[in-house]
């Protein structure tokens, strides 16, 4: 890099340099400021390093000082505090419908909001390995594509698959596209559904955002409900979303093929599955005693 290439930019650099290496904790001197801008190739004296920082000052930037034997400079408050930022990473890291590698993502952008000696604190904080996480990487932008039908009051398309007991993809329909009236997204047991509403039945059902795919929106205005119908996201979703709580307990759960689905769902695609016979499968694994499960569709056997 030629000296001085970057001389126009001294100002940005210096604020880079400031929000990237300070905090109350880490400070700078004006002399250690010189030299950081020495690394980009910009030549700075003293007089216009105060005159720099009076300017992000008054551009926003909360630059602080601490005497000590030398006068210290450091970004006291930020856009995040740095609790706000742990509340942020832990969002992510706990969300399902968030797929591992978008998570690690996400986190590194929300590192940047503090100073490289915060992120650390940050980055002790982050362990998604073992969780069981959303499988569709798409779901991040299927959310954004549906809150955009749903704004602009338009149907959607998309193709709907379940698991096989191979953990295999298998298409509902053939693999044809479904045309619906979407009238909400909720996000309930760490799942996105898109609710919808059917004109030919009359009635409202709901879709797993993960396991859509192709999703299109349409030229066609979503179905209006009948006149004396008033859709209630929350009543909805009491009524078919459920929460479950227990003890833990390591179980040996023997299921019947048509649950693959509800294994995966559950417990990730991860889990070991091991065919039982030509009907069943089986599992072992720590669960809550309180599970539900659908009586007759499996067998358990307590370890």
């Amino acid at each position: 890099m030629a000296k001085g290439s970057n001389q126009k930019l001294k100002i940005l650099y210096l604020m880079k340099i400031l929000l990237e290496k300070t905090d109350e904790e880490n400070t700078m001197t004006v002399n250690e400021m010189i030299a950081e801008l020495e690394k980009y190739g910009i030549t700075a004296e003293r007089k216009s390093i105060y005159d720099d920082i009076e300017a992000l000052r008054h551009y926003g930037i909360d630059i602080a000082t601490r005497k000590t034997k030398t006068t210290d400079y450091f970004v006291a408050n930020r856009l995040f505090e740095l609790p706000e930022l742990k509340l942020l990473v832990d969002a992510v890291q706990c969300s399902k419908f968030v797929t591992h590698k978008k998570s690690n993502e996400l986190i590194k952008k929300i590192e940047s909001f503090a100073s490289k000696h915060q992120a650390m604190l940050l980055q002790r904080q982050v362990y998604v390995a073992n969780r069981v996480k959303a499988m569709n990487e798409s779901i991040y932008y299927n959310v954004d594509k549906l809150y955009v039908a749903i704004a602009e009051n338009k149907q959607v398309s998309f193709r709907y698959f379940e698991y096989t007991v191979d953990k295999e993809k298998k298409f509902r329909k053939n693999g044809e596209k479904y045309i619906v009236s979407r009238y909400a997204l909720s996000w309930d047991d760490e799942n996105y559904y898109l609710i919808t509403f059917s004109e030919k039945y009359g009635d409202f059902t709901h879709y797993r955002v993960d396991k859509m795919t192709d999703i299109e929106m349409t030229d066609q205005i979503r179905a209006k409900l009948p006149d004396n119908e008033h859709f209630n996201i929350a009543e909805y979703s009491k009524k078919v979303f459920n929460m479950f709580g227990g003890e833990e307990e390591t179980v040996k759960l023997r299921f019947d093929n048509s649950l693959v689905n509800v294994v995966i769902d559950r417990f990730g695609k991860d889990i070991t599955i091991e065919k039982a016979d030509e009907n069943y499968f089986a599992v072992r694994l720590m669960l809550l005693s309180a599970q539900p499960f659908l009586p007759g569709h499996f067998s358990l056997e307590i370890r």
